[in-house]
This record gives structure tokens, C-alpha cells and sequence, in this order.
């Protein structure tokens, strides 16, 4: 998929306008006393990652945006924001316990979506918190944007542990928020 700069250069614009304090609060409570780190992939400006006390666990971002990653930076000064593909991840094997994605998934084409997730699933630890709009698999929403059928998709790469729909925040879809355990 050609990455287009100037829809994402508007996205970034418009992110703080699709933070979900739901969301926010389940990536918090992932990152509990028992987590060792915690990486948002697609992270944009950062805004999922609030309320995590990166004090206390490492927080790491990774997106190809530099603009949100400036503002993700600038939010957020005790986290490291790097800039990656999430088909390539500057991270060793099992190397983050816990790994987020939050609507970004639903942007990447057949193919990459595929490499993303193994590319996810190679760094996991422990878990992924993949929060993506849940529907009939491909079929286009508006413009980039597609649905994906996350649960059988996730299913292929751990156990799904918990499985919560969350209220529609800018679209009537409804967003599924998944927790994988990684198979050992």
C-alpha cells in the first residue's frame, strides 16, 4: 500500500478528536504491576498511551508519521517514539510484553495487514491489544479505512482472552478491543 502523506498529515490533525479514555483505561490496566514494557504500534501522537505511568514501565511508539511522532514526543517525554514500519519492528524477538494497535490495522492492504500481525505477534511477549473496527472482512468503509475481521484473524496467532465492543466514538462501526495471550 503507497503511503499517502497528506491523508495522514490530516489524520494527525484531527487524532486528539479519537481518543477513547475506554481504551485508554484497558491499556493502563495492561500495563499493571506485572508488566515488564508496553508498545503501541501505529502510535500517532501517542494519545492511547495517557495513562500509562511510564515512569514505571517502559512505554515505546512506533509509527512512519514523523509529524505525530513529534507530537507523541512532545506529549509524552518519558516514552520513546520511534520511527518504524509496523512490518518492521526495531524490537528483538518476545521482547515487549504487551503490544498495542488501535485502528490501525483496519488502514493496511491484504498483504501488509498479514506481515503486520506476524511482525506483532514475533515481538509479543505476553499479550496484544488490538482494538480495530470488526466486520466483514475488506469490505471498504470510506476511503482507506476498511473492516477486518480481527477475532479469527488473532485467533490464528494465541488464545483470545477477552473480548470487549466498545461504544462507536466518530463512526456507528462498532470496535472490538481484543486481548491475545502469545501461545508459548
Amino acid at each position: 500500500m503507497k503511503y499517502d502523506a497528506s491523508f495522514w498529515d490530516a489524520y494527525t490533525l484531527e487524532n486528539e478528536s479519537r481518543y477513547n479514555e475506554l481504551f485508554a483505561t484497558m491499556i493502563r490496566e495492561c500495563a499493571g504491576d506485572d508488566c515488564s514494557s508496553i508498545l503501541e504500534a501505529g502510535c500517532g501522537t501517542g494519545i492511547d498511551l495517557r495513562l500509562v505511568d511510564s515512569s514505571r514501565v517502559p512505554v515505546y511508539g512506533v509509527d512512519i508519521h514523523l509529524g505525530a511522532l513529534h507530537l507523541a514526543r512532545h506529549g509524552l517525554p518519558h516514552a520513546t517514539f520511534i520511527s518504524a514500519d509496523i512490518t518492521s519492528l526495531p524490537f528483538e524477538d518476545n521482547s515487549i510484553d504487551t503490544i498495542l494497535t488501535h485502528q490501525v490495522l483496519n488502514y493496511l492492504d491484504d498483504h501488509t495487514l498479514e506481515a503486520a500481525m506476524s511482525e506483532l505477534y514475533r515481538v509479543a511477549e505476553r499479550h496484544i491489544l488490538s482494538c480495530e473496527l470488526n466486520g466483514p472482512d475488506g469490505q471498504y468503509i470510506r476511503g482507506h479505512y476498511r473492516y477486518r475481521d480481527m477475532v479469527s484473524r488473532w485467533s490464528r496467532y494465541g488464545r483470545i482472552i477477552y473480548r470487549h465492543l466498545l461504544p462507536p466514538v466518530l463512526d456507528p462501526c462498532q470496535t472490538t478491543a481484543l486481548l491475545i495471550e502469545i501461545d508459548d
